[in-house]
């Protein structure tokens, strides 16, 4: 044979072997027996990164942004049939509890959680009171208020923003389902299937594939908009009273918020680490921090919130001890409660607190008013689309 028709033959079998590998590839399905699934080529999706923000994200390798997947998570997001419950009264979504137009919290207003006390579908109350979902793709951190879902955790099930669809289903103060259930009531729907497809090259729906969709949809929801964003951009001005309020919020000579909270060299307005703020002197609560770390100066610390939006998310705090702004702004004046625990940045412990005027307070929040970010609330990407049937 001569050495022309040798070359011929192998280019002929490369050419078949591409197009095999185009068309098939080989993966494991929930049972671990190999099958092939047919190739399918979700368009990734560019995430912008707003100006000033950080540049790292928390993406996992195994989960990349895709245009589909994020359709598929956006559906998930809001169909109560994720529950798995067949009566629809007993049906919760993740948009049953997080509502954008209070930046994905539950808010004071909402209709069934009066004052923002959530429960669950048998009537449960949650442990803590809502975390709004927006700005995650930037935390690094772990989530929920003492941390419980992070990249350490010995679980598997509890590492990433994929896991809070898992928890949210079999929580019996959310959910109160099962994962099997859950899968079974998506796959009763026809449209899913499809969606699955174009995002994940498989028709077969599963637990895992539910989370990371969600995830997806969540890492979309970025708020980076508000007045004092307009205003860092030069587009706006503030007005005298939101800029005092902002050199009170830097400096720890005025109100002192930055350590916890950032400010213009961290626009995400928290650093996503977690404080014993001085809230109390008696530490009873089995998920605080210290349940998750076993550091006894944790004892009373929680994940200090991204102070973004924070006009629409009351109530504050991990417990909603406050209502409103005011009394927010009253704890930190002259409320603080000194113990062992309190966290070192809270520099005014020894005095109850910084003491502002009235004139100052009304500063403060002006400022906090400022964060505001109805671009993102009224974001129509991250509504709600109509259902699947």
């Amino acid at each position: 044979m001569s050495l022309e028709s040798v070359l011929m033959i192998n280019r002929k079998f490369r050419h078949i072997l591409l197009i095999f590998t185009l068309l098939w590839i080989i993966s494991c399905n929930d049972n671990d027996d190999i099958v092939l699934i047919p190739v399918k080529h979700a368009i990734p999706y560019d995430l912008k990164i707003p100006q000033g923000f950080p540049t790292k994200l928390n993406i996992p390798e195994d989960n990349p942004m895709t245009v589909e997947g994020i359709e598929l998570g956006r559906y998930l997001f809001y169909d109560g049939r994720i529950s798995g419950n067949k009566e629809p009264e007993k049906q919760m979504s993740c948009s049953t509890c997080h509502l954008q137009k209070n930046a994905f919290e539950c808010g004071m207003d909402h209709p069934t959680y009066i004052d923002g006390r959530t429960f669950g579908v048998t009537g449960i109350p949650t442990p803590h009171y809502m975390l709004p979902l927006f700005n995650q793709v930037w935390n690094h951190n772990g989530y929920l208020w003492n941390g419980l879902i992070n990249a350490d955790n010995p679980d598997p099930m509890l590492r990433n923003i994929e896991s809070l669809t898992y928890l949210s289903i079999i929580a019996p103060h959310e959910m109160n389902s099962d994962t099997l259930s859950a899968v079974n009531a998506i796959r009763a729907i026809p449209g899913y299937a499809d969606l699955f497809n174009k995002a994940f090259g498989t028709k077969d729906i599963t637990i895992d594939r539910m989370g990371k969709a969600i995830a997806q949809f969540i890492r979309t929801f970025v708020s980076s908009n508000s007045r004092f964003d307009q205003y860092l951009r030069g587009e706006i001005q503030l007005s005298p009273e939101e800029l005092s309020g902002y050199v009170l919020f830097v400096t720890e000579e005025g109100a002192d918020c930055f350590h916890c909270h950032g400010a213009s060299g961290n626009p995400l307005f928290t650093t996503n680490l977690f404080y014993n703020n001085a809230k109390d002197s008696v530490f009873n609560d089995p998920r605080d921090r210290f349940a998750i770390t076993g550091d006894p100066m944790m004892h009373g610390a929680y994940r200090a919130p991204s102070l973004r939006n924070i006009a629409l998310t009351a109530p504050y705090m991990h417990d909603g001890r406050f209502r409103t702004l005011d009394e927010v702004i009253d704890f930190y004046s002259g409320g603080l409660v000194n113990s062992p625990y309190a966290d070192p940045l809270m520099h005014y412990i020894n005095y109850g607190g910084a003491h502002l005027t009235s004139a100052e307070k009304a500063n403060l929040k002006a400022f906090l008013l400022t964060l505001t970010d109805e671009e993102f609330t009224k974001n129509p990407a991250l509504s709600k689309p109509e259902p699947l049937k």
